[in-house]
């Protein structure tokens, strides 16, 4: 028994059972111990984006962590921006780091780093082993940290704490604590202004957006009046026909005031205030008008769907919710050119009941949300900290956590190429996967941010950093390189055809669809 055999039973006893990895030398006697453990699940992505981003798409489905093996600060570094975005999503997830022996960071080898300093901003909770006896502790720690904040939690493990002798033990499960309640204040002053006559409107995430937590805001609404609203950016929804409807807060910033313009008083249920994503000459950052009145009904962590009840139970909100009725998509796809619109109408229509969709479409995939609201019951994640690369290792990670729904990813081409590697772990995994590019060979929505700041004539120079093109990318033959069978679509009638067979296969496909 050694440190890195101890660290696999501790994470096994937690239920933690599906590592994503992406290890080093520093990492071989953890590699080793997972060798030893056939009920681990061991997942190997060709990059740490694609590692933490599958992390994160396994974390939103399974609500539970999964565990990443990161290659000391590079291979941190390198899984940074999915790391933000799982941070931004608050997904349970325990990365482990591996470092240099305790003894050897005196000699500043080649890798050595400040991993503290890389891990720190990215996550919710960081912690360090120096011995293998620290490290049934730490995982325990970062396995609460994980699943209570929810969030990302690192701990860093050294060569000598892997490989250093320990005596045989039994490991418990770790007890976690249950979810703190929100506070009577808080839920008298929500059901005061419930009652007051103002213009109401409840920004909600996490166990909010889950069909229980739906059900009990749809009857809240259906009482008072409520207005339901979703960030823009949405970790994951239960979504489409039977549903409860959510507004999503638009992401341009002129829409998103506009939507917002009308709301006297904003609950905030384990969100914040919902802002601009960037600044911009003479616009505001809070799309809320100055006087609405903002209230802190939950916070992060908080049980959000007792929450809910309670206030239903105050209101006395018995009254069924309004649910979306079937017959809200035209039996008849589009025809002809492709456009962005028409695929993601194809794709709202054609949806299978059950299905996961992950949406990385970006500017492409605007009008999904709302198109899909009418498509069967399915559930629906996005991109979440605007860090793009996260579409295609997001819908590998909820392949792997759900492998009896089908997965649909809608990945715009030019975030699709931070990541492209995640494909070959679909094809190695075999996973039920269908990926629809969104070939508009741009970063187009860059061209858009570029008019939001007055410019609306490019020349040479901005062109060819916002353009994907001289050559353009061949996404069939990427795919195919990586082991995943592919077509392109430049009509709908050859999309609808493609997607269809896609549906009916088992297996990752992906689909380019030049618009």
């Amino acid at each position: 028994m050694n440190g890195a055999d101890r660290l696999c039973d501790v994470l096994l006893a937690n239920d933690i059972d599906v590592c994503f990895a992406n290890p080093g030398t520093s990492e071989m006697h953890f590699v080793a111990a997972l060798d030893r453990k056939p009920k681990m699940r061991c997942v190997l992505g060709l990059f740490e984006g694609v590692v933490t981003g599958a992390a994160d798409g396994y974390g939103r489905m399974a609500d539970k962590p999964a565990a990443t093996l990161l290659h000391l600060g590079p291979g941190l570094a390198n899984g940074l921006a999915n790391l933000h975005n799982a941070r931004r999503a608050r997904t349970p997830m325990l990365n482990v780091v591996g470092d240099h022996a305790t003894y050897h960071l005196q000699h500043d080898a080649p890798l050595t780093s400040d991993i503290a300093s890389l891990a720190k901003p990215m996550c919710h909770w960081y912690a360090e082993t120096k011995t293998p006896e620290d490290i049934a502790p730490v995982t325990a720690q970062a396995y609460v940290a994980a699943m209570t904040l929810p969030g990302v939690a690192i701990m860093t493990l050294p060569g000598d704490a892997a490989w250093g002798d320990l005596a045989p033990a039994p490991v418990a499960r770790t007890t976690l604590p249950a979810l703190p309640h929100v506070s009577a204040d808080a839920i008298r002053d929500a059901v005061a202004a419930l009652r007051s006559g103002k213009r109401v409107a409840m920004l909600m995430t996490g166990k909010a957006l889950r069909t229980e937590g739906l059900t009990i805001a749809g009857r809240i609404a259906a009482k008072t009046g409520l207005r339901l609203l979703t960030p823009q950016s949405i970790n994951r929804i239960e979504h489409g026909v039977g549903r409860v409807p959510v507004d999503k807060v638009p992401y341009p910033v002129d829409q998103g005031v506009e939507h917002l313009a009308d709301i006297d008083v904003l609950l905030m249920l384990g969100t914040q205030v919902p802002v601009a994503f960037f600044a911009y000459p003479g616009k505001p950052g809070r799309l809320i008008r100055d006087d609405c009145e903002v209230q802190t009904l939950a916070r992060p962590g908080e049980d959000l769907v007792h929450a809910l009840a309670w206030i239903a139970d105050e209101v006395g909100a018995k009254e069924a919710p309004r649910l979306v009725q079937p017959g809200g998509l035209a039996d008849a796809l589009p025809q002809g050119a492709l456009t962005a619109d028409s695929v993601g109408y194809a794709v709202a229509k054609l949806l299978p009941e059950g299905a996961i969709v992950c949406d990385e479409a970006v500017s492409s995939g605007r009008k999904f949300f709302k198109l899909s609201e009418n498509s069967a019951p399915h559930t629906y994640l996005q991109l979440t900290g605007g860090a793009i690369g996260v579409g295609i290792p997001m819908a590998t990670g909820a392949a792997v956590a759900c492998p009896d729904r089908k997965v649909i990813g809608l990945q715009a081409d030019g975030s699709g190429m931070y990541t492209v590697q995640g494909l070959w772990t679909q094809a190695r995994e075999n996973l039920d996967v269908v990926t629809v590019v969104f070939a508009n060979r741009s970063y187009a929505i860059l061209h858009g941010e570029m008019r939001n700041v007055g410019v609306n004539q490019f020349g040479r120079n901005a062109a060819r950093m916002l353009n994907l093109d001289e050559p353009f990318l061949d996404w069939v033959t990427m795919a195919k390189g990586m082991g995943v069978e592919g077509g392109r679509a430049e009509t709908m009638e050859e999309f609808e055809r493609l997607f269809r067979a896609a549906l009916g296969r088992k297996g990752p496909f992906l689909i380019e669809a030049v618009i």
